[in-house]
């Protein structure tokens, strides 16, 4: 007869811990770009129950990246830069900060270029006033300034030209990618080179991940309609997710590339 003992079934095998998701933001002196960003962890919270959220900022906000890492200790983490386009900040800081932590990291790719950051600025756009059936007419004489932050790094400028190639295939519109700093053309002068090919109705995308300095001056600069910053979207909340699963799929943790 079998013991007691015999008919107990073996404990369930304790699943794994999905690695951690650390959202590194730029960090902004503008109250509402802190909540901005809490809200939309909060959205990827929603969308994956199962992953630990984490924010670490490169500059001028608490948490810092380096001590969200401190504070995860050796386990395993992602970070997905809260970022729209490679610069200094993916190729350098990010990675030294990862390199420097205790950590098992893998390092995943900016948000852009990407169809969702598409559907975003589109959602965006259709907000602020952007009609969502455009005449022949019209659309002979409508265009987007793309506005973003800008980068003396040239891959920078590539991906945001990128991203408003995108864009105007999607709208039917020409799209001018316009820079607030590091890079030309201004906000100002794509306007005047839109007019100038007889572009009267003139909106602005705010390629901003939040409300700050930057998006403000550019929407003050809009001839039309001006867009809020992507924010919260929901493609916003997917896109990090997205990103997330490639990097894990992708590539090995940073030490591992560090010993090799």
């Amino acid at each position: 007869m079998p013991s007691q003992l015999s008919l107990v079934p073996p404990p369930a095998p304790r699943r794994q811990a999905a690695p951690a998701l650390v959202v590194v933001a730029h960090g902004s002196r503008d109250p509402r770009a802190l909540s901005t960003v809490r809200a939309l962890l909060d959205r990827v919270r929603a969308l994956r129950p199962d992953v630990p959220v984490h924010l670490g900022h490169i500059e001028l906000n608490a948490p810092l990246l380096p001590d969200t890492l401190a504070a995860l200790g050796d386990t395993e983490a992602v970070l997905v830069p809260l970022l729209l386009s490679r610069g200094y900040h993916v190729k350098q800081d990010i990675p030294e900060m990862a390199a420097a932590a205790s950590a098992r990291t893998h390092l995943a790719a900016p948000l852009g270029p990407h169809p969702l950051l598409v559907d975003a600025l589109q959602a965006r756009l259709t907000e602020a006033g952007w009609p969502a059936q455009m005449d022949e007419a019209t659309r002979r004489t409508s265009a987007v300034v793309l506005a973003a932050a800008g980068s003396r790094d040239p891959d920078a400028k590539t991906d945001t030209g990128c991203t408003a190639h995108l864009l105007a295939a999607r709208l039917g519109v020409p799209v001018i990618p316009a820079y607030a700093s590091a890079a030309a053309p201004t906000v100002q002068a794509a306007v005047r080179t839109l007019v100038a090919r007889g572009r009267h109705r003139i909106a602005l995308a705010s390629y901003f991940t939040a409300p700050g300095r930057f998006a403000t001056e550019c929407a003050q600069a809009a001839p039309w309609i001006a867009a809020a910053p992507l924010g919260t979207h929901p493609s916003m909340a997917r896109l990090l997710l997205h990103r997330y699963d490639e990097a894990l799929t992708a590539s090995p943790a940073v030490p591992e590339l560090a010993s090799a």
